[in-house]
């Protein structure tokens, strides 16, 4: 009994031995699911930040000192260019106004004799009526006196134009905010304090930003260009997009130095006034079409601790090989690829974390839908 039981096991363990693989190099290539790359165009599009403001914007400022002595407006109401806003007490301007008025006539009155006289000399000098000295003395008298009315006249015009100012108009059409004042309050020419703010709605801008690196990636690639070129779409506050459609109307020509950031104003219409001064919003901005653009897949792209994106591609042998990428917007469930990957490379997403660089294996294409081909 003893002895069959060892032939049994000696028999067990030289069928182990002719089962074991003798070499790891004879076991079978890891299977890893791959995506070929094609080339195709895409739009591209950047998703930025800003602020609203608007297209027109005027504070209303006082040109001369006084009380004022009405408000002709109502908070928060459209109001046209021209419309009169408040009143100054206008008594003390309207007294200089007419002493103005008062002062001039009498220097027309006086240029009136006073030219008549030195006509009339002029005669009489050359009869030897007057002495030369005379004629001349009346002549002299004559042109101060028309000096003098141009001066009063420019005193009457002076006297006029603060008479006007007593009623401060809106310098722009909009809608008129809070005032600053109420009837009784002293102002003054030189104050810095705005008596209320005019604000243009129908028109707005949205003013982007995006750092410069951005901006020099984006003047590198070469972009054509169409109808929907530097259109751009608003995602409000609340998440809801807006309506209407803006357009990019210039880019900053300066850097900030503080933020490393260019200004971009886009201009947008505002028929329904939906937009205020001062909203947050995020805006897409077409900036043109990339005729040769590289997707890939989201899940054969890696991030080290860095932030450096990084894929495995099949190489030469059927090798795994490590790519290290630059990417820009994700489309879907791609992103965009501006550096490390071309056409025609074949891009692992499946397996990926059971096989290391350099390691030979076997590739299957992966269909659109997820399963292998």
């Amino acid at each position: 009994m003893k002895y069959i039981t060892t032939t049994i096991a000696a028999l067990f363990l030289l069928s182990g031995c002719d089962n074991a693989p003798t070499d790891a190099s004879q076991r079978p290539a890891q299977e890893v699911g791959v995506v070929t790359l094609k080339s195709q165009p895409v739009s591209i599009v950047s998703d930025l930040t800003g602020r609203t403001a608007a297209a027109m914007s005027a504070e209303v400022r006082p040109q001369v000192t006084g009380i004022i002595q009405k408000r002709l407006f109502t908070e928060g109401d459209n109001v046209k260019a021209g419309q009169p806003l408040y009143q100054i007490e206008p008594d003390s301007f309207r007294a200089t106004y007419n002493e103005a008025a008062a002062a001039l006539k009498q220097s027309q009155a006086l240029v009136a004799a006073d030219c008549a006289k030195s006509q009339r000399y002029a005669q009489l000098v050359k009869e030897n009526g007057v002495s030369r000295q005379d004629a001349d003395d009346a002549a002299s008298t004559c042109a101060q006196d028309k000096a003098s009315v141009e001066s009063k006249n420019a005193a009457l015009e002076s006297a006029r134009i603060n008479l006007n100012w007593t009623t401060i108009t809106a310098p722009i059409a909009g809608r008129i905010g809070i005032s600053s004042v109420t009837p009784g309050a002293l102002v003054s020419a030189e104050q810095t304090t705005a008596l209320a703010t005019i604000r243009g709605l129908d028109t707005m801008y949205v003013d982007l930003t995006r750092t410069s690196v951005d901006l020099l990636r984006l003047r590198k690639q070469s972009l054509a260009t169409n109808s929907d070129t530097m259109n751009v779409a608003l995602t409000l506050e609340d998440g809801s997009t807006y309506a209407e459609k803006g357009r990019l109307a210039l880019t900053e020509v300066a850097v900030d130095e503080s933020t490393g950031s260019v200004t971009l104003r886009a201009v947008f219409p505002n028929p329904k006034q939906q937009l205020l001064p001062g909203m947050f919003v995020r805006a897409k901005v077409d900036e043109g079409i990339m005729n040769d653009a590289i997707l890939a897949p989201q899940q054969g792209v890696t991030r080290d601790a860095k932030g450096t994106a990084t894929a495995l591609v099949i190489g030469a042998d059927s090798k795994v090989e490590q790519r290290e990428l630059e990417t820009g917007e994700t489309y879907g469930d791609k992103w965009l690829v501006l550096k490390g990957l071309q056409a025609g490379d074949k891009l692992i997403v499946e397996g990926s974390a059971k096989v290391m660089v350099g390691q030979q294996v076997n590739p299957v294409e992966v269909k659109s839908n997820g399963g292998k081909a």
